[in-house]
């Protein structure tokens, strides 16, 4: 069909629809047309509750603005310290609806493995990314997928999702004098 055949078939269907409407406005009767004969009065009108429901309904606002508070301010990030296995540090994290655990402290200088097992089939965790790394990877579902690096400076860096919407963070501290000599000494052993 013709666009100018749809657009003036639309437009004749909004014209006698107009047409129509206008015709039973005009044809109401004054009195018809009036707002209702109710009663009205500056007051609202009472809407009496029993006792019990106004009681759960409070009660169950304030356990959701409890929540809420609890949520926002006071939930922590799941910490977990890196395992050292043969000069390795090891952590496993699961993707499921985020990252857990969410913080991971490890050693500087030290090499790091976090295996990564996704379970959420969600898109946004397909890709796991470490921009301070130079590292983007894919995560296969229902699989382990180890990443490897070693940070040299202390800080903190942040891993994120491929999309940007999760996040995780790696604090790297330095290594205590013991901790870099039993590691010389397992290296040079």
């Amino acid at each position: 069909m013709n666009k100018i055949t749809i657009i003036g078939s639309i437009a004749s269907l909004g014209l006698m629809f107009g047409i129509a409407s206008n015709k039973a406005v005009a044809q109401m009767s004054y009195e018809q047309m009036q707002p209702s004969q109710t009663r009205q009065t500056g007051q609202f009108r009472r809407i009496e509750q029993p006792l019990w429901v106004k009681g759960a309904v409070t009660a169950g606002g304030l356990g959701l603005i409890g929540l809420e508070l609890w949520w926002f301010l006071l939930s922590k990030p799941k910490l977990q310290k890196a395992r050292s296995n043969q000069g390795i540090q090891e952590v496993t994290i699961t993707v499921d609806g985020g990252y857990e655990p969410s913080q991971i402290v490890v050693n500087a200088g030290q090499r790091v493995r976090l295996n990564f097992y996704r379970q959420d089939p969600s898109s946004c965790l397909e890709e796991i990314r470490f921009p301070d790394f130079h590292i983007a990877q894919e995560l296969p579902l229902n699989q382990v997928t180890p990443i490897e690096f070693t940070p040299n400076e202390p800080g903190t860096y942040t891993f994120t999702c491929g999309m940007n919407m999760f996040r995780g963070v790696i604090e790297v501290v330095p290594s205590n004098a013991l901790g870099t000599q039993q590691f010389a000494t397992q290296i040079s052993a």
